[in-house]
């Protein structure tokens, strides 16, 4: 089968905008749209892991010093990784209390403006907190970010007004849910069949990805 004549591939990536991982995995996201180009879709989802983000690492990372844990676990955590910045003021002197705010105003996006004004606007979130340290719970910064990407402020309101995007991103939550997604950042491919969540190497994402060429969908399952 020649390149021009291959199916299409959808990848549903499920992250949290706060996930330290989902940062580290923005370059492995990158070389997939760059090594596959068409061939491969990438269809954005949100899940809720820092949806109350104070107290989850409150809760789990101690309440007396928590946040100083958590930034010092998010720092220890990108430094194996050539290429992620994290600022050392986050979760120290930013602390966002959601990520939900930035999710929801990402599929009003997707919404007005579709799938590629998306990647480029998540990718200025993320940039917007863990290298410069902006607190991007703040739906006001979240505009202003919006605006530097050129995208039409009275179209992503009236979408945040009038309820598509909660339903868009309440859709994400339950099909999350319905996958049985474990935490961001997940791949999902082959329509559910395959679900690769965490650190996934590189190496491993393309394979699979290759294998589903090789191996169309029709041919995934014998019953």
């Amino acid at each position: 089968m020649s390149d021009n004549t291959r199916p299409l591939t959808r990848i549903d990536y499920y992250s949290d905008v706060l996930c330290v991982w989902a940062w580290i995995a923005q370059p492995r996201l990158e070389e997939v749209q760059r090594q596959w180009g068409s061939k491969v879709e990438i269809c954005h989802r949100y899940i809720d892991v820092f949806g109350d983000s104070h107290n989850k690492i409150l809760r789990q990372w101690g309440s007396s010093n928590g946040f100083e844990k958590f930034s010092a676990h998010a720092a220890a955590s990108a430094a194996p990784f050539d290429g992620v910045s994290i600022h050392p003021d986050i979760w120290l002197k930013t602390r966002p209390r959601s990520s939900m705010q930035a999710h929801l105003l990402l599929k009003a996006v997707a919404l007005v403006a579709g799938d590629q004004a998306v990647e480029a606007m998540a990718l200025r979130i993320r940039h917007a907190f863990f290298v410069q340290a902006q607190d991007i719970g703040d739906l006001a910064l979240l505009l202003n970010l919006a605006n530097e990407e050129k995208l039409d402020s009275t179209l992503l309101k009236n979408t945040l007004l009038d309820g598509r995007a909660m339903a868009a991103l309440s859709a994400d939550l339950r099909s999350a849910k319905e996958l049985g997604v474990k935490g961001s950042p997940t791949w999902v491919l082959n329509e559910g069949r395959q679900i690769l969540y965490g650190n996934v190497g590189y190496r491993i994402l393309s394979a699979n990805i290759e294998e589903l060429f090789k191996h169309p969908v029709a041919e995934a399952s014998w019953c």
